[in-house]
C-alpha cells in the first residue's frame, strides 16, 4: 500500500511538474490530486521519493521536481498507452489518408507529430536497402535517351537519364521492360540487384549491349544510399515553451537538428512491431543532449520496420500522450505504406 502510494504521489508530481512548469509542494498535491492523506504523510512520501533518486529539490524551500530515474518509473509504471481521442485520430486519418507520395506522407508526418505532442518531430525517411521494387518502368524521352523509372514498395521513386548510342526500336523496349520487372518485381533491393545483374547473359546478342547499359544504372540507384541518411525535422517553434532550459536543453537540441546523422541515431533503431521507445535524459546516446528525452516507434508493413518516426524535448515532456501520439502516426504511416504494396 505504502509502495502504491509513493507511486501515486510521484505520478502527481510528474503531471503537475509538466502542466505547470514549477516545483511541487505536498499541500498542491493534496488539494489538485485528491490522495486521501494528509500533507505531512505525503511530505514523508516525497523525503523517500527523493532518498530513492526519484526527485529532487531543485533549490532550498522550494517544491520538487521528478529526476531522470523518476521520469523512468513513471513511463515504466504507466498502465499501456493511452488511446487517441475520436478527434485526433479523425485528423491524422484525413491528413494522412490525402498525401499523394512517400515525401508527402513523411512531411505530412511531421506537422502531425509536432502539432499533436508540441515537441520536435523527427521522421526518417525508408530505407533504401529494407524496401522491395514495385515496378521498373522504361520511357524513351528521345531516340537515344530513355529515362529509367525505379519505383519502391515505399512508394519511393528513383529515377535516372540513360543516353544510348543507338536508338532502340520500340519492340526492343518493351521487351526489356518486361524482362526487367519479371527479374525484380517483387524482390528485396539486393535480391532485385543481383537477379538484374544476370539479365544480360540471358539475352541475344543484338540486346544484351542495351540490357548491360540498363542493368547498371538500375543497379547504381538501387546502390545509392545517400538518401537512407534524410530526415524530416518540424516543430522547432515548439521549443520556444522552454526558454527557462535554453542552455541546458533547448540550445544543444537546436544545435542537433542541423545534423542528420545526430537525428538519426538520436531516435534509435528500427524496430518491428507496434512498440513505442522512451529514452529519457541520460539514456540517450549524446552527453551533451542528457537534458532531453526521445519517444519514438518504427514504422512500416507488418513485422518489416523501415524507418523511425518520434519526438524530442526538455524531460519535462509529456510522455502519455507524447508516446500515444507516436504510436498513432506510426500506425497510421504502416497502414498507408502497406497499402501500397498492394
Amino acid at each position: 500500500m505504502v509502495e502504491d502510494r509513493k507511486l501515486a504521489v510521484l505520478r502527481a508530481i510528474v503531471e503537475d511538474y509538466v502542466a505547470t512548469e514549477e516545483p511541487v509542494g505536498s499541500r498542491a498535491l493534496v488539494e489538485r490530486h485528491g490522495l486521501g492523506v494528509s500533507p505531512a504523510t505525503v511530505r514523508n512520501d516525497m523525503a523517500a521519493l527523493e532518498d530513492e533518486g526519484f526527485i529532487h529539490q531543485p533549490h532550498t524551500s522550494a517544491g520538487r521536481v521528478p529526476t531522470d530515474k523518476g521520469y523512468r518509473l513513471f513511463v515504466d509504471r504507466l498502465s499501456g498507452v493511452k488511446p487517441m481521442s475520436a478527434a485526433e485520430k479523425r485528423a491524422i486519418a484525413t491528413l494522412l489518408d490525402s498525401a499523394v507520395d512517400l515525401d508527402d506522407v513523411v512531411q505530412r508526418s511531421v506537422r502531425l507529430l509536432s502539432n499533436l505532442t508540441h515537441q520536435v518531430a523527427i521522421v526518417q525517411y525508408p530505407t533504401l536497402s529494407r524496401s522491395t521494387v514495385r515496378h521498373i518502368e522504361l520511357v524513351q524521352i528521345t531516340p537515344s535517351r530513355i529515362m529509367l523509372i525505379l519505383i519502391l514498395s515505399t512508394g519511393r521513386v528513383e529515377q535516372r537519364l540513360l543516353e544510348t548510342p543507338v536508338a532502340p526500336s520500340e519492340h526492343q523496349l518493351a521487351d526489356l521492360r518486361t524482362r526487367v520487372n519479371q527479374a525484380a518485381a517483387g524482390e528485396r533491393i539486393a535480391d532485385a540487384s543481383a537477379a538484374l545483374g544476370a539479365l544480360p547473359d540471358a539475352l541475344g546478342q543484338d540486346d544484351r549491349a542495351l540490357a548491360s547499359s540498363i542493368v547498371d544504372v538500375l543497379t547504381e540507384a538501387m546502390s545509392d544510399h545517400r538518401s537512407d541518411e534524410r530526415v524530416a525535422v518540424g516543430g522547432a517553434a515548439n521549443l520556444a515553451r522552454f526558454g527557462d532550459s535554453f542552455q541546458t536543453a533547448v540550445r544543444p537540441l537546436l544545435e542537433a537538428l542541423e545534423e542528420h546523422v545526430v537525428l538519426l541515431k538520436l531516435i534509435g533503431e528500427v524496430t518491428a512491431g507496434d512498440s513505442v521507445t522512451v529514452r529519457i535524459g541520460h539514456e540517450g546516446p549524446y552527453s551533451e543532449l542528457a537534458s532531453t528525452s526521445v519517444v519514438a516507434a518504427g514504422y512500416g508493413p507488418p513485422d518489416q520496420a523501415l524507418a523511425t518516426l518520434g519526438v524530442v524535448g526538455p524531460t519535462r515532456m509529456d510522455y502519455p500522450g507524447s508516446m500515444a501520439a507516436v504510436r498513432a502516426v506510426a500506425r497510421y504511416v504502416s497502414r498507408i505504406l502497406d497499402e501500397g504494396q498492394q
